[in-house]
């Protein structure tokens, strides 16, 4: 099947999703010379003060970490929004287990019993068919060998942007969007929450004191791109 495969390359040949140029026979989704060039933090290696104090005084996280430095009209906003706005959920999943490798390498998947992707209000779901960060955390599981969530918690409104608000008007404009719907798997559980971009915190933190007052043990936060 090989000849095939290559065979269909040449007819409708496959492009990196963060450059455009074309993949090679052993190539998936992000050519060689893009993964290379691939901004990573390492900071599930090296802490990152920028990542890792993100929540500090916020709400206890046992960890934030993040794969990779996001900056506008990169490679790393490529690939979001291929994820995010071009119906290719994959680059999602495939990114999740590239970094999802890397964590296991450093024994990460010792700390944690349950991933959950930021929840996506249905509307928002309906429209874009899938929610980015549970494609993230399938791949995070598959690599972390790690059960992941989507019916344990529903997001209950949709927000609005939080781009040019104060830090107050962030907190107050996803305050109570999240809801427990199954407490028992949430219940005395290590978890990390995962999200394709952090930005402000402000969703993930109002995530994480819905999980917490749902008896959550610990929580830790798992992003593909942080902006520092």
């Amino acid at each position: 099947m090989k000849w095939f495969k290559h065979f269909l390359d040449i007819i409708y040949p496959r492009t990196c999703e963060a450059c455009g140029e074309a993949l090679l026979g052993g190539e998936n989704l992000i050519c060689t010379n893009c993964m290379i060039d691939l901004p990573r933090t390492n900071s599930h290696i090296q802490r990152l003060d920028k990542v890792s104090n993100r929540f500090w005084g916020k709400i206890p996280v046992t960890d934030t970490i993040t794969f990779m430095k996001f900056s506008k009209k990169g490679k790393v906003q490529k690939l979001l929004h291929e994820l995010k706005y071009r119906n290719k959920p994959e680059v999602g999943k495939y990114l999740g287990k590239i970094y999802g490798v890397d964590l296991k390498a450093v024994g990460f998947e010792k700390k944690v019993d349950l991933i959950i992707g930021v929840p996506l209000h249905p509307t928002k779901f309906i429209q874009r068919g899938y929610n980015q960060a549970d494609c993230i955390a399938e791949g995070l599981s598959e690599a972390l060998n790690i059960p992941y969530e989507t019916n344990a918690v529903k997001r209950l409104t949709h927000t609005a942007t939080q781009t040019k608000k104060s830090r107050i008007e962030r907190f107050q404009n996803v305050d109570n969007i999240f809801e427990v719907i199954d407490a028992e798997k949430i219940k005395n559980k290590r978890i990390a929450i995962v999200d394709d971009v952090l930005t402000t915190g402000s969703t993930i933190e109002s995530l994480g004191i819905t999980l917490l007052n749902a008896e959550a043990k610990e929580i830790a936060v798992i992003t593909i791109a942080a902006a520092l």
